[in-house]
C-alpha cells in the first residue's frame, strides 16, 4: 500500500467558499477515487491550512482520462486555495511508523496536527526523527499508533496518526516525562499551529478538524 498527502493553503476569507465547492464536486470526487481504488481519503483542517491523505494499494499513474477529470475537480475549487506541496507530487515524508494496519476502522481515533519549521530547521527535524526510527529498529510495532506518518512541505509539518483505541493505557508519570522533555526540545525547531501541546505551554491554538472523508 502506497500513502500519499498533500496540502494547500485557503486563501484570505474563502474558507466558507472552499467548503462550499468541494460539497459541490463531492460525489464526482468521490467517483473518481472509487474508479483508481483510491481508499481511506480524508481532508483535514486547521486555520487556513488544508491537509489532505490517501492511500492507494494500485500506484499506477493515472490515465489521461482520469488525469483529466482530477484536474477539472481541482480546476473547480482553484479560486478558493494556494497549493503548498507541489501539485501531483507527494510531499516529503519525514517519519513513519505503519505499524499493523487495522482493516476496520471503527475503533481507531485520528490525531492530524500541523506546525510551521523555523528557518533552516527542516533537516535537524528529519535527523530527530530519524533516530526514533533507529530506536525502534524500523520494526513493525503493535499499537496503539497503527498507521503513523509525518510529512513535510513549505516550511510546514502534517502529521497523520491511526491509534487503536483498544490498545491505549492511561500515561504513566514516567511517560509523561519524557513527553514533556521531547516536545521541549521541538520547539526549538518549530512553533505549533494545532493544540496538541497546549497542555504543557499553557498557549491556545485551535484543534484539527476532518472537513471530508471517504473510504
Amino acid at each position: 500500500m502506497e500513502r500519499h498527502a498533500f496540502a494547500m493553503k485557503v486563501k484570505d476569507d474563502m474558507m466558507n467558499s472552499y467548503r462550499q465547492k468541494l460539497g459541490e464536486i463531492w460525489k464526482d470526487l468521490t467517483l473518481f477515487l472509487d474508479r483508481n481504488q483510491v481508499k481511506n481519503f480524508s481532508i483535514w483542517n486547521t486555520e487556513r491550512l488544508i491537509f489532505g491523505y490517501y492511500e492507494k494499494e494500485d500506484d499506477a499513474e493515472l490515465n489521461a482520462e482520469e488525469k483529466a477529470v482530477r484536474d477539472v475537480l481541482i480546476e473547480k475549487m482553484a479560486e478558493t486555495f494556494e497549493w503548498i506541496s507541489e501539485p501531483g507530487q507527494d510531499m516529503r515524508l519525514m517519519y513513519h511508523n505503519y505499524g499493523v494496519i487495522r482493516e476496520n476502522k471503527e475503533l481507531i481515533r485520528h490525531r492530524v496536527f500541523m506546525t510551521r519549521l523555523k528557518d533552516g530547521c527542516e533537516e535537524e527535524y528529519k535527523a530527530r526523527h530519524d533516530g526514533l526510527i533507529a530506536q525502534r529498529g524500523d520494526t513493525v510495532d503493535p499499537g496503539p499508533d497503527s498507521n503513523f506518518t509525518i510529512w513535510s512541505a513549505g516550511g510546514y509539518i502534517f502529521g497523520y496518526d491511526e491509534i487503536d483505541t483498544t490498545m491505549e493505557v492511561d500515561e504513566t508519570p514516567e511517560a509523561r516525562e519524557t513527553t514533556v522533555a521531547w516536545e521541549t526540545r521541538q520547539l526549538e525547531i518549530m512553533d505549533w499551529i494545532t493544540d496538541d501541546v497546549d497542555w504543557m505551554t499553557g498557549e491556545w491554538h485551535p484543534a484539527s478538524r476532518r472537513l471530508a472523508w471517504h473510504n
